[in-house]
């Protein structure tokens, strides 16, 4: 049975300020568990109703279902729910392709586009400190393990940006086409937030503008999804690559 201060601890990790301050965050179900145990993260505790996983009995709590559910934050739990430490920064890998976030809000989209990063080779996701957290249990979901792969760094995105040395893309709606454009294997692809897309501030750092052209007679869809929208970019730079 869970003591009300176990329980107190988890449910306070729904909250970023309490991840801060402890250091934690909760991951729920049985493959993304799998994937952070897998991984460099370091367990510091599972809850599950059945003893599913190889770990050593100190990190392992038997719960009942019902306990399962006062902690879960999903509304249908999936056997398990496990705690990992949040791990310090790693610097960013500049010899490669980087993706930057500029202000994204969604978790949805934040947490597709960690899995898009990880599916294509970019293993560093840098994002403005107004991003949405990386370890917000929606984001985790979404991400179905690839967390685990990508390293992200929260960073003044403006100072960032402004010491690279290589080429800087974005995506506006004027930019030049993406289908026409010879894209290297190192840069810098900056995409935008949901609503207004890249900043004023960042658009300044932008070296190469890119477009995604729109299809169809009408042409009347203002934008895509931003998650959609990286996905086309990030199978475009990779083209090349194969």
């Amino acid at each position: 049975m869970l003591s009300k201060n176990q329980i107190k601890l988890i449910k306070s990790l729904a909250q970023k300020k309490y991840r801060s301050q402890h250091g934690l965050f909760t991951v729920e179900g049985l493959k993304g568990i799998s994937e952070f145990l897998d991984s460099p993260y370091k367990l510091y505790q599972i809850y599950s109703t059945d003893a599913v996983f190889d770990v050593s009995e100190k990190d392992y709590t038997l719960i009942s279902p019902e306990d399962l559910k006062r902690i879960s934050q999903l509304k249908n739990p999936n056997v398990a729910l496990a705690v990992f430490e949040i791990p310090k920064p790693k610097p960013v890998d500049s010899s490669k392709l980087i993706v930057a976030l500029d202000d994204l809000r969604d978790p949805g989209n934040l947490g597709t586009i960690i899995r898009l990063c990880d599916w294509f080779g970019v293993e560093d996701l840098v994002c403005s400190n107004a991003t949405v957290d990386c370890y917000n249990s929606k984001v985790v979901q979404a991400t179905m393990g690839s967390l685990a792969r990508v390293n992200l760094s929260y960073v003044d995105l403006k100072k960032f940006l402004s010491e690279i040395e290589y080429d800087v893309f974005g995506t506006f709606m004027d930019g030049d086409t993406i289908y026409n454009t010879t894209l290297p294997e190192r840069g810098v692809l900056v995409m935008g937030n949901e609503a207004n897309g890249i900043s004023g501030s960042i658009e300044a750092l932008v070296s190469k503008k890119l477009a995604i052209p729109r299809f169809g007679n009408l042409k009347a869809t203002e934008s895509l999804n931003v998650a959609t929208a990286t996905a086309i970019c990030l199978s475009e730079f990779k083209r090349g690559s194969i």
